[in-house]
C-alpha cells in the first residue's frame, strides 16, 4: 500500500508535464521532471497514438521499451530519446499512469510521422537487391513499411549501412541518398554510388522495323536526353515512353534485350544504343464481365467498343475502360471503378480479358434548390428539371441543364450560372442547388415548351 501511494506521488509530479515533448519544450519537461525521486515499475501495458504509415509494433521496437519491463521516467525518457532520434517523427510525448490493477504503469507513446515519405529504390550498385534489403530491414525496424522519411538523420544512416553492406561483399564504394524524381508526379529515395553519373546525350534504337527511328527518338528524348544515365533509370523511360507506343500496335511482348553505352564523339556525354525487339502483334481473344454488374454486361461492353479479334491495343482497352466507368458513373455509381485482368496466350498471340466493375454505392438525386430567380423563374426550373428526387443521380446533368437554359434563352437578363453539388456520403444523396445571376433574371412568356423537360 506505501508503495502504492509513492508510485501515486510520483506520477502527481510528473503530470505537470503532461506530455513530453520534443524541442526547447522537451527540454525544460525533462528539467521539471528530473526533480522527482526516481522509481521504476512493472509496465502492464504499452499503446502508440499518431501512426499512419507504421504499426505500433514497428515504432515500441524502435522505442525499446515492452510490457513486463520495470521502467520509470530515466527509461521512458530515452525511449522518447530513440524514437526522437530514428528521424522518423516530427514529435515524440509521452505519458504513463498507474494500470488498472494498481501494480504498474500504463504507458502511451504519442507520435506525429514526418510527412515526406518516399519508396526506397536503389542503382548500379550491384548487388543482390533482395539481400540488401533483408539487412536493412533487420537493422531498422520501420524499414518494413517499405518507405522512409526524407530526413537527414535517415538518409545519414542507411547511406552507411548500404555502404558497410558493399563493403562487406568485397565492392566498397562511397553512396549518397537523395529524393530523385522518377516520373513528373513520383519520387523515390534513391541510392547510389555518389561518384558524378554521366549525362544521355543521343539514343539509338536499333532492330526496329514496325516504328521508325524518328518516332522513337522523339518518344524517348524528353525524359532521356540530359538525364543522369543508369540503365535503371533508363529502363524505367523505355517502358514509360516507348513500350505504349508498341502496345498500341499489339506488341505487347517487345523487349530491350541490351543497352549499351559509348561517350558521344561530338558532345560530352552518353551515346545510348538500345536494341528493340518487337515481338509479334496480339490481337484481343476472349473478352468477359466477371461478377456482379449494376449495367447489363453485354451494354458494357458495347460501351468499351473494343471485340475480339482488334489488334490488342492498350490504350484503345484503357479508353473502352474508363467509357464503361463513365457509364455506370452516369448512372449515379460515383466511386465506380472498371479494371481488366489481361492475360497473354502467347501460342495463339492473343490477349483475354476480364473486365471488373467495382461499382461502389448508387448516389441518388436529393433536394433541388434554386437561387436567383423569382418565384416564376423558380417555378418553371422546377417544372423542366427532370431529375426527380430519389432517382439515381447523374452527375453530369446539373450543367447539362444550365447550359441547356442558357442555349434555348428561356430566361431574359440571365447571366452567370453555376450549379453546387453536396454529396452525402452517409446517405448517398446528392442535394444540388441552382444559381442564377444577372439584373432580374426573368422567365420568358412562352418559352421552355411546356409540357416537356431538358432531358440528358
Amino acid at each position: 500500500m506505501k508503495d502504492m501511494k509513492r508510485l501515486l506521488l510520483i506520477l502527481m509530479l510528473g503530470a505537470v508535464c503532461g506530455f513530453a515533448q520534443t524541442g526547447p519544450a522537451q527540454k525544460k519537461a525533462t528539467t521539471s521532471a528530473s526533480k522527482a525521486p526516481a522509481a521504476r515499475w512493472p509496465i502492464e501495458s504499452l499503446r502508440v497514438e499518431g501512426t499512419h504509415s507504421y504499426t505500433p509494433e514497428q515504432v515500441l521496437a524502435v522505442a525499446g521499451v515492452k510490457v513486463g519491463q520495470m521502467a520509470g521516467r530515466p527509461e521512458f525518457d530515452a525511449a522518447r530519446d530513440r524514437l526522437v532520434a530514428c528521424g522518423a517523427f516530427e514529435t515524440v510525448g509521452y505519458k504513463f499512469t498507474p494500470s488498472a490493477t494498481g501494480k504498474g504503469y500504463a504507458a502511451v507513446f504519442q507520435v506525429t510521422e514526418v510527412e515526406q515519405v518516399y519508396p526506397v529504390e536503389f542503382e548500379d550498385l550491384h548487388v543482390s537487391e533482395l539481400e540488401l534489403r533483408g539487412v536493412l530491414k533487420s537493422k531498422d525496424p520501420l524499414f518494413t513499411a517499405g518507405k522512409l522519411p526524407a530526413t537527414q538523420p535517415v538518409l545519414d544512416r542507411y547511406v552507411k549501412w548500404v555502404q558497410e553492406f558493399l563493403a562487406a561483399k568485397g565492392q566498397p564504394e562511397k553512396i549518397m541518398g537523395s529524393v530523385t524524381p522518377l516520373s513528373p508526379n513520383e519520387f523515390a529515395i534513391v541510392f547510389r554510388p555518389s561518384r558524378p553519373l554521366p549525362a544521355v546525350a543521343l539514343v539509338t534504337f536499333r532492330g526496329n522495323g514496325v516504328i521508325p527511328q524518328n518516332v522513337l527518338h522523339d518518344a524517348v528524348a524528353g525524359a532521356a536526353i540530359g538525364m543522369p544515365y543508369t540503365e535503371d533509370r533508363f529502363r524505367e523511360v523505355l517502358y514509360s515512353s516507348i513500350r505504349p507506343l508498341y502496345e498500341g500496335r499489339g506488341r505487347v511482348r517487345v523487349r530491350f534485350p541490351e543497352i549499351r553505352t559509348e561517350p558521344d564523339k561530338n558532345v560530352k556525354g552518353l551515346h545510348v544504343f538500345v536494341t528493340v525487339e518487337e515481338g509479334q502483334s496480339y490481337t484481343l481473344g476472349k473478352i468477359g464481365v466477371d461478377g456482379p454488374t449494376p449495367l447489363d454486361p453485354f451494354t458494357l461492353l458495347k460501351a468499351g467498343d473494343f471485340k475480339s479479334g482488334d489488334v490488342a491495343n492498350y490504350d484503345k482497352v484503357n479508353d473502352g475502360l474508363e467509357k464503361m466507368r463513365k457509364m455506370v458513373w452516369h448512372a449515379g455509381f460515383l466511386e465506380a471503378k472498371v479494371t481488366a485482368d489481361k492475360h497473354i496466350d502467347d501460342g495463339e498471340q492473343k490477349v483475354d480479358l476480364t473486365v471488373r466493375v467495382d461499382s461502389g454505392p448508387q448516389f441518388t438525386m436529393g433536394r433541388l434548390t434554386i437561387a436567383g430567380l423569382d418565384l416564376e423563374g423558380e417555378a418553371e426550373i422546377k417544372r423542366i428539371w427532370t431529375l426527380k428526387e430519389g432517382k439515381p443521380f447523374n452527375p453530369e446533368y446539373p450543367d447539362f441543364f444550365l447550359n441547356s437554359v442558357k442555349q434555348q434563352g428561356l430566361f431574359d437578363n440571365l447571366a452567370n450560372t453555376h450549379a453546387d453539388v453536396k454529396l452525402d456520403n452517409k446517405n448517398h444523396v446528392a442535394d444540388v442547388t441552382l444559381r442564377f445571376a444577372g439584373g432580374k433574371p426573368e422567365a420568358k412568356p412562352g418559352r421552355g415548351g411546356r409540357g416537356r423537360g431538358l432531358y440528358f
